[in-house]
């Protein structure tokens, strides 16, 4: 049976972002996948709730999705501050796995301001999926990190990503790679990291 995607977004875009959409699209063709928002963005504000209030949000998701998807394997998988939070709330509910699109370790890009203690708590399989010029998580901070993560942890480097794993066009083009072929090789890596798992 194919996993389940509790897909949540990162803290500036709703899930109906295009960014979004695409990935749902992409995930969709290894398991099924739900979005969902955080009340602040249904509401229509911009500042992001407190953590508290946004983990009751990811744990009410998970539990409407568990109950629409029943005997499912559900991965939480988030962009940014989405895979943030999912991690909070995997030390509250039982998930096969989690996936960050960007996690952001560096709060608001300061380097004095790691938010690694949560990373350090999980007992859950986790895959970091990281831009090399992502300033909210410089890849020297986050591998001192995993070094010190008890649970099985993996990381996928897109070369030239920035905090939406997107490569710039100018190093696109000089390597005759495509946006769409880097988004095919994250899948790929997040295919094997679930298949690993033995979820698929």
């Amino acid at each position: 049976m194919k996993p389940l995607f509790l897909f949540a977004p990162g803290a500036g875009a709703p899930s109906s972002h295009p960014w979004m959409q695409n990935w749902k699209n992409l995930l969709g063709e290894i398991g099924d996948v739900e979005t969902f928002d955080y009340d602040y963005m249904r509401e229509g504000r911009k500042r992001p709730d407190p953590l508290p209030r946004l983990i009751t949000t990811h744990r009410e998701a998970l539990s409407e999705a568990r109950e629409k998807h029943r005997s499912r394997s559900i991965i939480l998988i988030g962009k940014s501050m989405g895979g943030r939070v999912g991690c909070h709330v995997s030390l509250q509910e039982k998930v096969a796995a989690l996936v960050c699109l960007g996690y952001p370790l560096c709060a608001m890009g300061d380097r004095t301001k790691l938010r690694d203690e949560i990373l350090r708590a999980l007992s859950t399989s986790i895959l970091f999926v990281q831009g090399t010029r992502d300033s909210l998580c410089p890849l020297d901070f986050l591998e001192g990190v995993r070094a010190e993560v008890k649970a099985p942890n993996f990381l996928h480097a897109v070369e030239g990503g920035d905090h939406s794993l997107n490569v710039p066009k100018r190093q696109l083009q000089a390597s005759g790679e495509t946006q769409e072929r880097v988004n095919r090789q994250i899948l790929k890596a997040i295919t094997g990291f679930v298949d690993r798992l033995n979820l698929l």
